[in-house]
């Protein structure tokens, strides 16, 4: 399915209800196959975590999580210390081609049975459950976070908890953060001093009911839709937190400087312009929230704003390689970007080429990053049905604060 967004406006004033995090509900639904006793409500309803709650339920052998790179990593874990089971975990055709032996490695020095069934150090996997006795290990800490995470969530439920000495700059801080906080929300006791983390063993936790925020991810592309806007229009989102666990609410502070106001009142954020962006270049580093930089910079695209990005080796190993994929779909309406495997130059241009059809390279960043530029000019977005994979309701949402979509598909 093809999308055309005609150039559209905002509403004056409009609200939304942002669905759970993915982040924090993925971590939450390993936490509660662990640990029954958990309760889980605003659960995303994103293609990921409905992959993630299919997988823990099933009874099959074989475990297909498509695309949901998140679910690869966690789940991979998770089987390892299931006794008494054997399982393939795998995926699409791009996952076969995302690295995993980072993760498989740390597991097997534990003492997981984990073999590769086609290509070494790619999924699909095969996964023997065994009961892991061993507690220590090192990992490189500019991996990715979730091979971190995915050894953490498992580690309360190991027999002698486990200690991870992180080797080097450690990379996505704010995940790690997020998922010992969850973990100390359950009541896993946890520590993290300079390079090493330490999770208790906790067999058994208290009966409680958890309730997931919303996703800031998914909030950054109506703060680009008000940054692209008029002064003066504004839209409040449900349901937020002041002192969120996710990386990304740093977009309440990048934002200003696009002239976007971030009010919090209880569990709602709204969003106004207040003023034009007065910034000729802006120079972020996104190492610890890399996954709003798509959206970031076609925001400052829009603009006509020089941005400097930093921080994104890891954008590489994503649903598609994004740097590549931003850089391309950019210059086809007018950009000029300079990359290296870890950065990312847009140089000022008030040039916006009209009726671009934006490929997505199955990547739901790509298709939402982009379609607030329909503010400025028209615009199509290929393969728009991507954007199940973390927000379903994405295009209605749209069409619900004032965009003018329509299916094109010839």
């Amino acid at each position: 399915m093809n999308i055309k967004l005609h150039k559209s406006e905002l509403k004056k004033q409009s609200n939304l209800t942002i669905t759970g995090s993915k982040s924090e509900s993925n971590r939450l639904l390993v936490l509660q196959a662990l640990h029954p006793e958990l309760e889980i409500n605003n659960v995303s309803n994103s293609d990921d975590s409905v992959l993630m709650q299919k997988a823990l339920a099933s009874k099959e052998n074989v475990i297909d999580i498509q695309h949901a790179g998140t679910a690869m990593r966690f789940l991979t874990a998770y089987f390892a210390m299931q006794t008494n089971t054997e399982i393939v975990l795998t995926g699409s055709a791009r996952m076969k081609e995302r690295p995993i032996s980072i993760l498989v490695e740390a597991l097997q020095q534990l003492g997981a049975n984990i073999t590769y069934l086609e290509n070494f150090g790619f999924p699909p996997l095969k996964i023997k459950g065994q009961h892991i006795l061993k507690d220590k290990i090192t990992l490189k800490a500019n991996v990715s976070s979730q091979f971190i995470s995915a050894l953490l969530l498992i580690a309360s439920r190991l027999e002698n908890g486990l200690e991870l000495t992180l080797d080097g700059q450690i990379t996505s801080i704010p995940y790690i953060k997020m998922t010992l906080a969850l973990l100390n929300t359950i009541g896993v006791k946890t520590t993290f001093v300079g390079q090493v983390i330490t999770v208790k063993p906790n067999l058994e936790v208290k009966k409680q009911a958890l309730i997931v925020e919303s996703d800031w991810s998914s909030a950054s592309y109506f703060y680009s839709a008000i940054a692209l806007s008029k002064v003066g229009t504004e839209i409040e989102l449900t349901s937020y937190n002041k002192n969120s666990l996710q990386g990304d609410s740093v977009l309440e502070d990048i934002y200003k400087s696009f002239g976007v106001e971030t009010t919090f009142k209880t569990t709602i954020i709204k969003l106004k312009k207040i003023a034009e962006s007065n910034s000729s270049k802006l120079e972020i580093n996104l190492i610890n929230s890399p996954d709003i930089a798509q959206t970031i910079a076609v925001t400052a695209f829009g603009l006509g704003i020089e941005c400097y990005l930093t921080g994104l080796h890891t954008l590489k190993i994503k649903e598609t390689d994004r740097l590549v994929a931003l850089k391309t779909e950019l210059e086809k309406l007018g950009a000029t970007v300079i990359l290296t495997d870890k950065t990312l130059h847009l140089k000022a241009s008030n040039q916006i080429n009209q009726d671009i059809a934006i490929n997505t390279y199955h990547d739901h960043r790509m298709a939402m990053a982009f379609a607030p530029l329909a503010l400025k000019k028209a615009l199509i977005i290929n393969n728009a049905e991507v954007v199940s994979k973390s927000f379903p309701t994405f295009w209605q949402d749209l069409k619900n604060i004032g965009f003018l979509t329509e299916n094109n598909n010839n």
